[in-house]
């Protein structure tokens, strides 16, 4: 997308890519991670981004070090999380940071949904969204990720697929879940995908 920055983040496991874009009169910030064999521009993620620029919230959509890298097999969660935090860091938390001093988000397709979760409570994010979440393995439910979500102790919106095969995260007191047409990759809902987000963060943002 022409209009983003793409500035390069050093981790502990190599650099990262944030695909930066400023919005109007910028009130927060998301930073939006991709999926475990996807990338930043996945079509619920573009929805998410322009639905959060509409909404006076700028948007770094994040590129974990192992697809910099050109892989293709998912890191080990320990380091995409460490990567995570590294990225929130250099985005938000430094005084010349492109977000300082703006209340934040953060969320992520699938995989990255996932460590937005995980990561939530040591980057104070005011709230997290998550696109597809992968409940458990397809045909696992025993293997469940609820505690994950359960986690994070700020707003969060869930958009999934009517026929997700990795299940359908429940509803909670802070937890709202948004169900559309389609399956995990959400392309058959896609539409419905930035009128969510739009309300989501009108509500969490008041």
């Amino acid at each position: 997308m022409a209009d983003d920055e793409v500035i390069e983040i050093a981790t502990p496991h190599g650099p990262a890519r944030a695909h930066v874009a400023r919005a109007a009169d910028e009130r927060a910030a998301l930073l939006i991670g991709h999926g475990a064999g996807g990338g930043v521009t996945a079509p619920d993620i573009v929805a998410a981004r322009g639905a959060a620029l509409a909404a006076g919230v700028g948007v770094a959509r994040i590129e974990q070090p192992y697809r910099v890298a050109g892989r293709r097999s998912v890191a080990p969660t320990h380091q995409l999380d460490a990567a995570w935090l590294a990225v929130h860091a250099a985005l938000c938390a430094a005084a010349d940071a492109p977000f300082a001093g703006l209340p934040v988000l953060s969320g992520g397709r699938s995989s990255g949904a996932r460590v937005a979760c995980r990561t939530a409570t040591e980057t104070g994010v005011a709230g997290v969204l998550c696109l597809a979440f992968p409940l458990h393995p397809p045909g696992r439910a025993d293997k469940t990720r609820l505690p994950e979500l359960q986690l994070v102790k700020v707003p969060v919106l869930i958009v999934q697929g009517e026929r997700d095969p990795f299940g359908m995260p429940p509803r909670g007191r802070r937890r709202k879940v948004v169900v559309v047409p389609g399956d995990h990759s959400l392309k058959s809902g896609v539409k419905q995908v930035a009128p969510a987000v739009a309300a989501w963060l009108a509500k969490v943002l008041g």
